[in-house]
């Protein structure tokens, strides 16, 4: 069994932010699965989050489950909706695979890894808190704005820049991101994480 969590904030305010696009990929991911009549997400009280199940038939292995996880603590609190789900089903937290975004990577790279800090990524950290381990895999998005010149992150209020959207032709970068972060769960549900890795990591 395998429990991905998309990162974001509940709620129409933060639908469109940099900061959901764990949500978004998450919910691209289970669009490319199922037909839109099957794309229905269970707003669960006791795990605190909008959750949706399938079962993955890879051409070669056994058939798995997939939990789908979106938390509603707020990106803060991520971890809360993450340990009460893997508990109660007593998921190997090797097993879990977290989406989110990250500033520390220009817009539209993306890096597959296993275990490390956060990065001072809320969502991660708080994770990282409730499990007592950093030991899951992340699926990270970057979102963030650099320097041609200097190659240096050009963000000057971190808060402010996480939520808020994306603006003009950074749209285009963020659907094809989507897209990728989608495909790359399918690839490494598929095959294996090595095999995604090597596809979706941006060199």
């Amino acid at each position: 069994m395998k429990l991905i969590v998309g990162l974001g904030n509940p709620g129409d305010k933060y639908q469109r932010t940099r900061h959901n696009l764990g949500f978004m990929v998450i919910e691209r991911f289970l669009k490319d699965f199922e037909p839109v009549s099957k794309t229905i997400w269970e707003d669960s009280k006791k795990f605190k989050s909008d959750i949706a199940e399938l079962e993955w038939q890879p051409k070669h292995g056994q058939l798995q489950k997939v939990i789908l996880v979106k938390p509603k603590t707020f990106m803060n609190n991520s971890g809360l909706s993450v340990s009460l789900i893997s508990q109660y089903l007593n998921i190997s937290i090797s097993d879990v695979w977290v989406v989110h975004d990250d500033i520390d990577l220009p817009l539209g790279s993306m890096k597959i890894r296993f275990g490390g800090a956060s990065g001072g990524h809320h969502g991660v950290a708080s994770i990282i808190e409730k499990l007592k381990t950093d030991k899951f895999w992340r699926f990270r998005l970057g979102t963030g704005q650099f320097s041609s010149k200097f190659n240096k992150r050009i963000i000057k209020n971190t808060e402010d820049f996480v939520l808020g959207g994306f603006k003009g032709s950074e749209w285009g970068k963020a659907r094809e991101l989507i897209k990728r972060g989608s495909k790359s769960i399918q690839m490494a549900l598929e095959e294996d994480m090595d095999k995604a890795m090597n596809r979706f990591n941006t060199k």
